[in-house]
């Protein structure tokens, strides 16, 4: 008796839990009334906007992370696209100067262009051509659209161009379709834009005429463009014509380059250099020791 107590005892209340859970189902399962079927809505009018809170919140934070994973893609997708733009622009920009290759016969070597400084007057490019690629100072420097400048400093494997857009730059022109010869330089403030003088002002000068090299210019072949005729008018004082021409090869645009293997005569580059000392032209120390340098070295090949 003593031990059916103890078990009693300790037990009762999980028998008294599990016969009233078990009226309760039963009463839920068997009776279905009005009453039921009120309390039933009534608890579900209480929780409804609860549970609506905690799914909206949920929505929210979904749409954090799906934003966060759309943001991610677009910028990887923006690159990727700015990417093949850089390689359509660079195949088309190989195309032409394949093409270009196929038209001339003067020996040359493709390079690339790896730093442009365009933000000063005395502007410069570097290619990733040398000495060991046979490039040497004085080279004329073109693309397939025309005169880029002309090579001014030579390690084994860069070289340093000076750009048309480079106040130091001068290269003798002629307007073709007039057959007029000028001077074409940049002024070192219009980006962009060059200028040509010395052309009479009685010459009719159009928009759009070509300009080329002159076959007096000494550093590039005749007949290479250089820009057309933007602009032309005649200052007051002035009989020629300040002409605005448009770069045929833009310095903001050039990525491969052609150095032409050609370079003027030393003995004729020496002679001139004379010439110009026995007038009391100024020019630069630098400029003859360059000619100096090269003269030794066509001597010594």
């Amino acid at each position: 008796m003593a031990l059916a107590q103890q078990v009693w005892e300790r037990s009762r209340d999980y028998v008294i839990f599990a016969a009233l859970l078990l009226t309760g189902v039963t009463l839920f399962v068997s009776r279905n009334g009005p009453a039921l079927r009120a309390a039933r809505a009534a608890s579900l009018a209480v929780t409804a906007p609860v549970e609506g809170v905690f799914e909206r919140w949920s929505q929210f934070r979904g749409s954090l992370v799906e934003n966060d994973r759309l943001r991610t893609e677009t910028a990887t997708l923006s690159a990727e696209v700015a990417r093949l733009r850089e390689a359509s622009a660079e195949n088309a920009q190989l195309r032409a100067l394949l093409q270009f290759e196929d038209s001339t016969q003067t020996p040359r070597v493709i390079g690339r262009v790896v730093s442009k400084e365009i933000t000063e007057q005395t502007n410069l490019l570097t290619i990733d051509v040398g000495a060991r690629d046979r490039v040497r100072v004085g080279m004329p420097v073109i693309n397939e659209r025309g005169v880029v400048g002309k090579v001014v400093l030579v390690s084994d494997r860069y070289a340093v161009v000076m750009p048309h857009q480079n106040t130091q730059f001068r290269v003798p022109a002629v307007i073709e379709a007039l057959s007029r010869e000028g001077m074409v330089r940049w002024d070192g403030v219009s980006f962009d834009q060059l200028t040509m003088e010395r052309v009479v002002k009685t010459e009719p000068v159009e928009r759009g005429m070509l300009v080329t090299t002159s076959p007096f210019s000494g550093v590039f072949p005749a007949g290479v463009p250089i820009g057309r005729v933007d602009t032309a008018y005649a200052a007051a004082g002035r009989n020629d014509y300040v002409i605005h021409l448009t770069p045929a090869a833009p310095i903001s645009e050039v990525g491969f380059v052609y150095v032409l293997l050609v370079r003027p005569d030393p003995e004729r580059a020496i002679l001139e250099a004379q010439a110009r000392d026995s007038l009391g032209i100024e020019r630069q120390q630098s400029a003859l020791e360059a000619q100096l340098e090269e003269a030794a070295q066509a001597e010594g090949e």
